[in-house]
């Protein structure tokens, strides 16, 4: 079980729901690049379906989509697994920054203090998926730590599977 208050000193974060959709729909149009690489549109349909879907076997009480925010502005999303694919291990199915935030550090701030609580917490790697040729995200994650492991081939895109040892 994550304890989302001990994951921030910096931020106030909360499981979001079907009431946020909104909110992050409105944070995610503002983010076009990433939409240009995964090959996607922003919409309610898929804001609500990802506050839902979870991994094969994994439960809706292991899943946490949530919200970072500075008094009221909602200036990230993280979709966070814990256990998947291994108890040890969590998983970071979305993350994004509000995009007047971004380029100041702010998302590898809540990178290292997600990662550090992790650790903290027993798990031993954090994994995730990174659009192929995305050179934003891809920069991101490198910066941040994580390694490539493998390319996925999902037929209309290529998925970089990467890894964080902590």
């Amino acid at each position: 079980m994550i304890d989302l208050s001990a994951m921030s000193n910096t931020y106030r974060i909360r499981r979001l729901c079907e009431r946020d959709a909104e909110s992050i729909l409105r944070l995610c149009e503002e983010n076009t690049q990433y939409y240009e690489y995964c090959g996607a549109k922003p919409t309610m349909e898929e804001v609500l379906n990802d506050l839902r879907i979870t991994p094969p076997g994994i439960g809706p009480e292991n899943k946490y989509y949530v919200g970072f925010y500075l008094g009221e502005e909602l200036c990230a999303v993280m979709d966070l697994i814990d256990g998947y694919p291994a108890p040890d291990i969590a998983f970071i199915g979305f993350f994004m920054m509000k995009k007047e935030r971004q380029g100041r550090n702010e998302g590898s701030a809540i990178i290292r203090e997600t990662a550090e609580y992790l650790r903290s917490s027993g798990k031993t790697a954090i994994r995730l998926g990174i659009d192929k040729g995305n050179p934003q995200s891809t920069h991101f994650w490198k910066k941040n730590g994580f390694v490539v492991t493998e390319e996925i081939d999902r037929g209309d895109w290529i998925i970089l599977a990467a890894e964080k040892m902590l």
